[in-house]
C-alpha cells in the first residue's frame, strides 16, 4: 500500500474526479480527508470507503471561505496528529466568451480554482514544514496550458495554479515538502453531462486516444505524486490528456 496511514486531504471529494481519488487513496492505505460543499454527498463518499474497510473522514468545505478551511485542517491535524497529503482538486466552470462574461462568472471561478488552491495550501503548509515532509497535489487544466473558446476565466485561473506550483516548490522543496500540478485533459464527469454529441465527437478527436480520460485514471496519477514512490518529484506539470496537446 502506496498512502498506508497517510492522512490525506482532497477537496472537492464528493463526486467526479475527487471520488475516484478518495476511493483511489483509501485503497493505498490512506486515512482520507473527503471535503466538499454537497453535505449529503460527503456522507455518502465517506461511509462508500469505510464500507469497503477504508478510513475516513468527512468536511463541509467552502475552499473560498478561509475561516472554514482553516477550522477543517485544525481540526484534521487534533484527530490524526499530522497532515501528509493536499490534493487541491476543486474546481468550477462558469464559461462565457469574452463579450458576454460578467464579472461574476469571472469572480467566481477565479475565487475556486486559485483562490482557494492559496487558501488550502497555506493552511497545512505550517504543519507540512513542521513535520519535515508533504505532498501538495495541484489540479490544473489543458485549458490553462493553451487556452479554450469561452474559458477565459478558467483557463486563466488554472495557469495560475501552474504558476503557483512552480513558486511554492521552490519554496517548500527545501523543507521536504513536494508540490507538482497534475493537468487533464477532458475528463468524464458531470461536467461532460451536457455537451452535445457532435462537441463530444470532436473532443475525442482532437485526442490521440480518441476518447475522454476515466476519473479513476486521474487517481491513479494524485496517488503517484502523493506516495513517496515520486518522492524526487517536485515542481512538475504532468499532462494526464490521451496526448491532445501533441
Amino acid at each position: 500500500m502506496r498512502l498506508l496511514n497517510k492522512v490525506c486531504i482532497i477537496t472537492g471529494s464528493a463526486n467526479g474526479i475527487g471520488l475516484a481519488a478518495v476511493r483511489k487513496f483509501a485503497a493505498e492505505g490512506a486515512i482520507v480527508v473527503v471535503c466538499d460543499l454537497n453535505a449529503d454527498q460527503v456522507v455518502e463518499a465517506v461511509k462508500g470507503i469505510e464500507v469497503n474497510g477504508g478510513k475516513a473522514a468527512g468536511y463541509v468545505v467552502n475552499v473560498t471561505d478561509r475561516a472554514t478551511v482553516d477550522a477543517m485542517v485544525a481540526d484534521v491535524k487534533a484527530k490524526f496528529g499530522r497532515i501528509d497529503v493536499l490534493v487541491n482538486n476543486a474546481g468550477i466552470t462558469k464559461d462565457a466568451r469574452l463579450v458576454k462574461m460578467t464579472e461574476a462568472q469571472f469572480d467566481a471561478v477565479i475565487a475556486v480554482n486559485l483562490k482557494g488552491v492559496f487558501n488550502c495550501t497555506q493552511a497545512v503548509a505550517e504543519t507540512m514544514i513542521a513535520q519535515g515532509a508533504g505532498s501538495i497535489v495541484n489540479t490544473s487544466s489543458i485549458a490553462g496550458t493553451h487556452g479554450n473558446f469561452g474559458q477565459g476565466n478558467y483557463a486563466a485561473s488554472k495557469a495560475g495554479v501552474i504558476g503557483l506550483t512552480k513558486t511554492w516548490a521552490k519554496e517548500l522543496g527545501p523543507k521536504n515538502v513536494r508540490v507538482n500540478t497534475v493537468v487533464p485533459g477532458s475528463v468524464a464527469t458531470h461536467i461532460l453531462d451536457t455537451v452535445p454529441e457532435d462537441v463530444m465527437n470532436q473532443i475525442k478527436n482532437a485526442c490521440w486516444m480518441r476518447r475522454v480520460g476515466q476519473p479513476e485514471e486521474l487517481a491513479n496519477v494524485y496517488a503517484f505524486l502523493a506516495s513517496d514512490e515520486a518522492s524526487y518529484v517536485n515542481g512538475a506539470t504532468l499532462e494526464v490528456s490521451g496526448g491532445v496537446s501533441l
